[in-house]
This record gives structure tokens, sequence and C-alpha cells, in this order.
């Protein structure tokens, strides 16, 4: 009897230790089956993007994400599951910062008589100015890239937007491919994790 009991005891406590799923609503749903897609997910082609130095850009994310090995890149369209797609945009332009400032004051005073011979006169003046001007130019660098992940039947499994001025030892375009790929990774996770509390 009292092996029963312990028994018991120790199955309430396991099943009191596993999580219990949240409520399901139809928006978790399509977000859980989203991320169940994305865990099929096994060989992904990266179309052409749209934008300027946007294939600079899709070299970037070909090496970035075959580096992370979360999956095969290919080159052949037919062998894919997925296809990322989307826009890139690397740009380089000059901000321009233009400021002015200036004090002016002026006292004028004058004064005249005049008849035959005697003759008075009396003028008198007062001026002061200051004028300071600033023109500043800064090169920048700004890359930004929005992709999606799509399946072979055309459904949006995955999407982000990303923007970088650059960073310390990486330019604009390398830093946008690094962030992409740092998304895709920490999304990839959840969707392990959600899968794994499904699962008992």
């Amino acid at each position: 009897m009292r092996a029963i009991l312990l028994i018991a005891l120790l199955s309430f406590k396991v099943c009191a230790q596993q999580p219990t799923p949240a409520p399901s609503t139809p928006g978790r749903q399509f977000e859980e089956e989203r991320l169940q897609q994305l865990l099929q997910v096994r060989r992904v082609y990266i179309d052409r993007l749209i934008g300027s130095s946007a294939d600079q850009i899709r070299d970037m994310l070909m090496t970035t994400l075959q580096t992370s090995k979360l999956f095969i890149v290919t080159e052949n369209a037919d062998r894919a599951d997925a296809f990322l797609r989307g826009s890139a945009d690397d740009e380089i332009f000059t901000d321009t910062f233009q400021s002015s400032e200036g004090i002016n004051a002026r006292a004028n005073s004058g004064s005249g008589r005049g008849s035959g011979q005697s003759r008075k006169n009396s003028f008198g003046g007062v001026s002061i100015g200051d004028r300071e001007s600033t023109r500043i130019r800064e090169r920048k660098h700004e890359a930004r890239a929005s992709l999606r992940l799509v399946n072979k039947d055309g459904d949006l499994i995955w999407s982000t937007t990303k923007e970088s001025n650059g960073a310390k030892f990486r330019g604009a375009a390398a830093d946008v491919a690094d962030k992409v790929t740092r998304q895709l990774l920490l999304d990839f996770d959840r969707a392990l994790k959600s899968a794994a509390v499904r699962q008992p």
C-alpha cells in the first residue's frame, strides 16, 4: 500500500512539472503552423533581390546562411524546399548640416546747420557685426533588407526587415546579412522549443 502511494505521488509530481500548453487561439495556431513549416526546411534558394547593390547583399546572405549551417544553400531552384525573396539596398550618401548665426548693431547720428560763412556739422556712427557660419558634410553608408522565406506552395513561412549603418569591423551590407541570419537562427530555435513543448 505504501509503495502504491509513493508511485502515485511521484506520477503527480512529474505531471505537475510538465509545462501546460497555452490555450490555442486562431492566431497562435497559425504561428505554430508557420514555425512547424520552418522546421521542415532543409534547402534554401536565395532569389535575386530587388534594389541597388542587391546582388552584393545576396552574395553575403549566401555566405552567412551557409556558415550558420542552418540550411543547405542551393543555387538550383528545383531542389529547394523554400525560397528567400525580397529587396535590399546599400546606399552611400552625404549628409549635410548647415547653420548660420549673426549679431548686428548700428547707431547713426547727425546734425547740420549752415548760413553764410558759419557752418556747423556733426555726424556720428557706430556699427558692430559678427556672423558665424558652419557647414558639416558627413559621408554615410546605410544598408537595408526586407526578406521573406516562402515555401514551394507560395506560403509565407518567415519574414524580417533589418537596417544597418555598419558595425565596428563590418560594412553596412555585411552587417545586414549577418542580422538577417541571426534573426533566422533565433526564430528557428524558437520553433524547436515550441515543438518540444507540444511533444510530451
